[in-house]
């Protein structure tokens, strides 16, 4: 969805209708998760997906009917092995997809969501899926402020402090309240997107790897910084791809700036005068993943140090080094999908193993 706002934006602000499909729901073997989307505009114009292909045609449809109508739609898609010629999903999955109308009469707030997002600033959108509210609904909420109604002040109420707290861990997903907000009635389904700011990556080292890994790092959705002492290395130049470069001692910067259980810190400074007391630091704050560039000859003695430097075993088990998985890579190009390998195993709970050596789910935490 952050992907697609921009022509959506721009068809919203030209004043054009267009039907906006939302992932909902899923199960099994779904090919993407709650949230993805894909929107049908002027001139047939499509932007995003719902499900990598199985199930497009038919969205495009709907997204048609109700731009027509004006009334939401909300349909499930799955595998159907009795009719081989059925739209439905080969990957043997369901979801569940709403679609809507969105037009600046139905949807004011609308403009104001994209702008936030466009922006990083944190924003929920709470939208009626089913049940006794108008479906497609909407009510978009900031940490300070609201714009928007599901139809019910009580359900606003209720809906307003959930998608709060789900802001807060950057979490999407269905809630279900009573037809005023009751807290345990399920009779209304409510979908919250959640548009957190992108999770950071700071990278410390200025070297070719480091540019291999901000590049890959912006193409997974990170925000990028790349921070090296030497201001001869840390130029804009040969970082293009990182949000900010920095000239700063790294564990001075990074002593100094706030990170979270998505942040992933990536050190490739190679020099204990830098590493040892980065890592020290690193080591000690909240991190999606900290890994650090070097030989198993240069872990055993960084280990050593951070040892005599007070650090636990415990907080020591939190470091990945040599960083990145076994792929055998060389360049700093592979170097780089070997460390984002490892950064998505980590956070899905995956093993690094081949697929074809694994049986049962491919996607893990029953999203497919």
């Amino acid at each position: 969805m952050r992907d697609i706002f921009p022509v959506l934006e721009r068809w919203y602000a030209a004043r054009v209708p267009f039907g906006l499909a939302t992932v909902v729901t899923v199960s099994r073997s779904a090919p993407r998760d709650p949230g993805a989307a894909m929107a049908v505009g002027p001139d047939d114009e499509v932007v995003g997906s719902v499900s990598g292909g199985c199930v497009e045609g038919a969205v495009f449809d709907l997204a048609q009917e109700v731009v027509a109508s004006g009334e939401a739609r909300l349909a499930t898609f799955g595998y159907s092995d009795e009719d081989a010629f059925a739209v439905g999903l080969t990957c043997g999955g369901e979801i569940g997809v709403l679609v809507r109308p969105v037009t600046a009469e139905s949807d004011p707030a609308f403009g104001a969501v994209a702008a936030s997002v466009a922006a990083g600033e944190p924003v929920t959108v709470a939208t009626v899926v089913d049940g006794p509210a108008p479906r497609g609904a909407t009510l978009a909420v900031w940490p300070d402020t609201v714009a928007g109604t599901l139809g019910e002040p009580g359900l606003d109420v209720a809906v307003t402090a959930d998608a709060r707290g789900e802001l807060a861990l950057g979490a999407t997903g269905t809630r279900h309240y009573g037809p005023r907000g009751e807290r345990r009635e399920d009779a209304v389904s409510v979908f919250l997107h959640s548009f957190a700011p992108p999770p950071r990556m700071l990278v410390f080292g200025a070297i070719d790897y480091a540019a291999a890994v901000a590049r890959i790092g912006a193409f997974l959705g990170y925000r990028v910084t790349v921070c090296d002492a030497r201001p001869v290395f840390a130029t804009p130049k040969r970082f293009p791809d990182a949000v900010e470069v920095v000239v700063e001692w790294p564990h001075r910067y990074l002593h100094a700036t706030d990170t979270d259980e998505r942040t992933v810190i990536c050190v490739l400074t190679h020099d204990p005068k830098f590493d040892v007391p980065l890592l020290e630091e690193a080591l000690r704050r909240p991190a999606a993943y900290v890994g650090a560039m070097g030989s198993r000859r240069t872990h055993h003695d960084r280990v050593q140090r951070l040892l005599e430097a007070g650090l636990t075993q415990a907080e020591l088990s939190r470091l990945r080094s040599p960083v990145g998985l076994d792929l055998g890579a060389r360049t700093p190009e592979e170097v780089a999908v070997s460390v984002a390998a490892e950064i998505i195993s980590l956070r899905w709970g995956g093993t690094g193993a081949p697929l074809t050596a694994t049986a049962g789910a491919i996607h893990v935490n029953g999203s497919a």
